[in-house]
């Protein structure tokens, strides 16, 4: 096995690793850079690359009032506090100096931002910001530094090369093995760092984690690498109970385990539902005109697998996409009708017992609440749930049932670190040459129990710009 030595390896070529490791190399460090896959960017080739930040030039701009104190207090509210305080203080303090380095650099943020984002629970103020080419906006700035640290600095980039195994002197990590281009090397550095993303697209270790199947949209280098390698050496692991899944999305046709996004529910805060939601024993759960996106996504992961039928008839079917907004996005009536018993979770029958039969349903069950909420409807009062929204009865056949199911967008636990970024072991003690950023650290860590809008990318770019600072300077300094 061939050796090689560095001052700095990181592990996973995202926001997090590239910022590091160019950060790191600037300052003087002989620093390596692995990916896996064979180009660098990561979960950026996906992302919409949502950014926040309180008290950037782009809100002052607009006449946006706001700073890190509020920007904290946001999180705080709508995450409960079920975050590392002492983390997002740390990302929120230096959010706006990284929108205002990516401004620098020349990036094209979307004329529309800053702004408020609904998908999940909202900001109180418009604070997040992104590219007019989503993540890969923030990716074209990192390749740019990237290259020129190369250039400049002792800077070396290894794709296509995973990581095989954590290399240790005692109580100490002292490097890596890799495999690259057919060959076993070990890696020898002062300084290990894991970027290696998530384990969204893991299906075992998911199931492990959660106990529910796995559906993602999840980058497919996303399987857990850092997560077994801080294993491997004794890492604690944070953020347990704090997952929460995006709600609704149906499994893509080709791969069950993945969901497409392009053809997506549209939620009930963007068009008036028609349609009701019920689980396995055909019972209603939720207000479907709940417009906290939050509140649903939690109800959701109370339901067996995290799976749920929306529910229509032939009437609000002819409406979507017509005189209405469409139910699935980019779909019209007639491509409902047509994918309908043909395309997996879409099902269609006359009545509704032939329609609970086809999709896995209890009949009973589904019957009853479809007849006390034409009951509800035809009252104007829907005492079950307390609905507001009831424009017409499930009475037109044939009737429809679309499978949902809740969606891995990230994952939320990941391995603990302290606020120097270095990994802890499972008594809270820091791992001496091992160091973690990103998503390997787990959404919880930055967003507790909730989707905060930005709340991943940015401490990504900042947590990666911090320690590649730090890395790179001299060893005694560190």
């Amino acid at each position: 096995m061939r050796e090689h030595r560095y001052d700095v390896l990181v592990v996973g070529a995202g926001p997090a690793g590239l910022s590091c490791a160019t950060l790191a190399a600037r300052g003087g460090a002989r620093v390596l850079l692995v990916e896996k896959d064979r180009r660098l960017g990561g979960t950026l080739h996906l992302s919409g690359g949502h950014l926040s930040a309180g008290g950037t030039s782009l809100q002052r701009a607009r006449g946006i009032d706001d700073d890190p104190e509020r920007h904290l207090a946001d999180i705080e509210r709508i995450s409960n506090g079920t975050g590392r305080r002492d983390l997002i203080d740390l990302a929120v303090r230096h959010a706006p100096g990284v929108v205002e380095w990516l401004a620098a650099a020349g990036m094209r943020f979307d004329p529309e931002t800053p702004r408020i984002v609904h998908g999940h629970e909202p900001y109180e103020i418009p604070r997040t910001v992104y590219g007019v080419e989503g993540g890969l906006s923030v990716l074209h700035v990192l390749e740019v530094e990237l290259d020129e640290a190369r250039a400049a600095h002792d800077l070396t980039v290894w794709t296509g090369t995973p990581v095989t195994g954590l290399l240790g002197d005692g109580d100490r990590v002292t490097g890596a093995e890799v495999y690259r281009d057919g060959v076993e090397l070990a890696v020898e550095a002062d300084a290990v760092v894991l970027a290696t993303g998530g384990y969204g697209a893991d299906a075992e270790l998911f199931a492990e984690r959660h106990g529910v199947a796995l559906v993602t949209v999840a980058a497919r280098t996303s399987t857990g690498d850092g997560l077994h390698l801080g294993r491997s050496v004794g890492a604690g692991i944070q953020g347990a109970g704090t997952y929460l899944p995006t709600f609704g999305g149906m499994p893509d046709p080709q791969t069950p385990h993945r969901a497409n996004w392009a053809e997506r529910l549209l939620l009930t805060t963007e068009r008036p539902p028609r349609e009701i939601y019920v689980d396995r024993a055909g019972s209603r759960w939720i207000a479907e005109d709940e417009p906290s996106i939050d509140a649903k996504e939690r109800a959701l992961t109370a339901l067996p697998d995290q799976v749920f039928w929306t529910v229509l008839d032939e009437d609000a079917v002819s409406r979507a996409g017509v005189v209405e907004p469409p139910i699935v996005l980019g779909w019209g009536p007639e491509d409902l009708r047509r994918h309908a018993n043909v395309r997996p979770g879409v099902h269609a029958a006359d009545s509704l017992p032939e329609l609970a039969v086809l999709a896995g349903i209890d009949p009973d069950g589904l019957v009853a609440s479809v007849a006390a909420y034409n009951e509800a409807v035809a009252s104007g009062v829907d005492a079950a749930f307390g609905r507001t929204h009831l424009p017409a009865p499930i009475a037109a056949p044939p009737y429809y049932a679309l499978h949902n199911q809740g969606i891995a967008v990230v994952t939320f636990d990941g391995l603990d670190i302290d606020d120097s970024f270095a990994v802890r072991d499972e008594g809270g003690t820091p791992i001496a040459g091992l160091f973690a950023i990103g998503e390997v650290i787990g959404a919880g860590a930055t967003c507790g129990n909730s989707f905060c809008s930005g709340m991943l990318l940015t401490p990504a770019l900042v947590f990666g710009r911090l320690l590649g600072r730090r890395l790179g300077e001299r060893p005694a300094d560190r």
